[in-house]
C-alpha cells in the first residue's frame, strides 16, 4: 500500500502543479550561477552564505575533525562540492539548482515523498557518511536557503537540462577492473592517490579537509552512497572528471569510465547498515543497486559491474507487466 501511495502523492503533485508547471523547461547550460556576495547583509543573506561556506567547506564546520564534538555530523572530511561542483551549480555535477523547484519529490529508496530537508540528511548519511541535522538546527537551515537562493526563479515542476548527470552507455559486458586500474592509473591518480586516498589541505585532525578527496578507504563515502553505484559513478566520471572537464568536451570513452568506476568501486570504504530496507518497493531499486535483496534473479556480481543491458530489459518487460496487470484490472473494476 505504502507503493501506492507515494505514486498516488505524485500524481497528486503533479496535477496540482498545473499545465504551465509541467512544460516549464530551463537550461542550466551557459546560466549565470546566481551571485552570493550580491546579498544584503540580512538573515536570508547571512544564512545563503552560511550555507554556501558549508558546502564548500563541510569539513571545517561540520566534519569528524572540528573541535566541537557536538558538531561533528559528517563522518568523512569531503565537502559536499567534492561531488556537487562549483558550489552546487555545475550542469551534470548534481547541481541544486531547481532542488527546491522539484521538492517534495518521490524518492524510490524511501518509497514515499520526501522533502529538502529530508534529501540533505539522505546525504549526511551516505556521501558524508555521518549522521542527520537536526531540522531545527541552523546548518540545515542554512542548507536548506542556499539551495532555495540556488533556485529561485526556477519555476516548481520545471524540467531542467543540466540537472543530475548526463546519460551515457554502458557496454554489455562486466567492468574490467584491470582496464579500469589503468585508466585510474593515467587519469585520476595524479590527484586521488595511489590508495584513493586523495590529497589532503592540510594534515590529519586539522579540519581542513581535502584539495581532491579520497575515493576509497575510510575516509571516502560509505556504500550506502549514491556514488557507490557503477552507472552512477559512470555518468558523473565521464563528464566532470578528470578535474576540469565538463559534459561538453569529455576525456574519457563511455568504456572507459565504465571500467575506472568498477575499479574505484572494488575498493573498500565504510558499510552503510542496514542497505536491505532501501527500496522497500523493489520492483524500482536501480539495477546497479549491488546490495541484496535482488528479485530479478541476476547474482550479485553482475549487480555490481554488469553486464547491465540485460538487466534493464528484465527491468523493462517487468515494468510492462505490471502495467498489464494493472490495465487488467482497472477493466475488472478492481
Amino acid at each position: 500500500m505504502k507503493t501506492n501511495a507515494g505514486i498516488l502523492a505524485v500524481a497528486m503533485l503533479v496535477a496540482l502543479s498545473g499545465p504551465a508547471a509541467a512544460e516549464s523547461k530551463l537550461s542550466l547550460i551557459g546560466r549565470a550561477a546566481p551571485a552570493v556576495e550580491n546579498l544584503p547583509n540580512d538573515e536570508y543573506g547571512d544564512l545563503v552564505r552560511y550555507g554556501q561556506q558549508l558546502s564548500v567547506r563541510t569539513f571545517a564546520h561540520i566534519g569528524p575533525e572540528v573541535q566541537d564534538t557536538k558538531m561533528r555530523f559528517a563522518g568523512n572530511n569531503l565537502a559536499c562540492t567534492s561531488c556537487h561542483q562549483e558550489n552546487a551549480t555545475k550542469p551534470y555535477a548534481m547541481p541544486w539548482v531547481g532542488v527546491s523547484a522539484v521538492f517534495p519529490q518521490y524518492r524510490a529508496r524511501e518509497d514515499e515523498l520526501s522533502t529538502v530537508e529530508e534529501r540533505v540528511n539522505g546525504c549526511m548519511q551516505r556521501s558524508m557518511a555521518g549522521r542527520p541535522l537536526p531540522l531545527d538546527s541552523r546548518e540545515m537551515k542554512a542548507f536548506v536557503t542556499y539551495i532555495h537562493f540556488l533556485s529561485r526563479d526556477v519555476p516548481v515542476g520545471a524540467r531542467i537540462e543540466g540537472a543530475a548527470t548526463r546519460g551515457s552507455k554502458p557496454p554489455n559486458r562486466r567492468a574490467d577492473l584491470a582496464a579500469g586500474e589503468s585508466v585510474y592509473k593515467a587519469q585520476c591518480m595524479a590527484c586521488h592517490g595511489e590508495n584513493g586516498e586523495g590529497r589532503r589541505n592540510g594534515v590529519p585532525g586539522d579540519a581542513q579537509g581535502y584539495q581532491f578527496p579520497p575515493v576509497w578507504g575510510p575516509d571516502s563515502f560509505n556504500t550506502g552512497a549514491g556514488m557507490n553505484r557503477i552507472l552512477m559513478a559512470m555518468r558523473f566520471i565521464k563528464h566532470n572528471m578528470p578535474q576540469g572537464v565538463n559534459h561538453a568536451a569529455p576525456v574519457l570513452s563511455d568504456d572507459e569510465a565504465f571500467d575506472v568506476a568498477g575499479f574505484i568501486l572494488s575498493k573498500p570504504r565504510p558499510e552503510k547498515k542496514n542497505l536491505e530496507q532501501d527500496f522497500p518497493a523493489r520492483w524500482n531499486k536501480p539495477i546497479d543497486a549491488a546490495f541484496p535483496p535482488y528479485v530479478d534473479g541476476a547474482p550479485a556480481d553482475q549487480h555490481k559491474y554488469g553486464p547491465f543491458p540485460p538487466l534493464a530489459e528484465k527491468a523493462r518487460a517487468a515494468a510492462a507487466a505490471r502495467e498489464e496487470t494493472k490495465k487488467t484490472r482497472e477493466n475488472r473494476g478492481q
